[in-house]
């Protein structure tokens, strides 16, 4: 199975500026996730942060908070416990009409809220905030894809026991340029040679 570029949105947990020194690889994760924001921009893909305990662990890293379209504020470490599922998902409808209402051939149609179930997600620490917002993504039966050169943990072992337990739940691991060429699906796309650029 292939990335949709129309169902997927983009997830980066906790690239803080008091976390990211104390990261294991802390440069190249961040860079990744840059790549990542930048490409689903180009692309049109929604882009969502997080920011855990931000008065503790600062704000986004400035290179990467202003690709967010919405950030939320969590203190659980899964966002998916906080309010992130509610963001992702379009709201409900609300149902037409009564006995009252105009015969349906003469009622407008509500244009419907496109739903992106395909959730690609990167972040740290991998085995505790994004661990966890993806397996709390998984029960609300979203697609999950990690992008493993995007995420990282204090330590490297961390980092791969939650790749680990993510791939035996059901998560599917990924790189940015894996991501990157399943969105563009073609050379012929006209935003090609701009995310090459990118992931040159």
């Amino acid at each position: 199975m292939l990335l949709d570029l129309d169902d997927s949105q983009l997830v980066l947990v906790d690239y803080q500026i008091k976390l990211m020194p104390h990261i294991f690889e802390g440069d190249k994760a961040l860079a990744n996730a840059v790549r990542l924001a930048k490409i689903a921009k180009l692309l049109r893909v929604p882009v969502f942060g997080t920011e855990h305990n931000p008065e503790a662990l600062g704000a986004t890293a400035d290179e990467l908070r202003s690709f967010y379209g919405r950030t939320l504020i969590k203190t659980f470490f899964n966002a998916a416990e906080e309010g992130l599922v509610d963001g992702l998902r379009p709201a409900a409808k609300p149902q037409g009409g009564n006995a009252r209402s105009l015969p349906k051939h003469l009622q407008k149609a509500v244009p419907q809220t496109q739903d992106r179930s395909s959730i690609v997600i990167a972040g740290c620490e991998a085995h505790v905030c994004l661990l966890q917002t993806a397996l709390g993504l998984l029960e609300q039966e979203f697609d999950v894809w990690v992008v493993t050169d995007a995420c990282s943990s204090r330590t490297e072992r961390n980092r791969d026991a939650a790749f680990d337990r993510l791939a035996g739940a059901g998560a599917e691991l990924v790189t940015t340029e894996m991501v990157a060429f399943e969105w563009l699906q073609t050379s012929e796309h006209e935003a090609f040679r701009e995310v090459l650029a990118l992931v040159k």
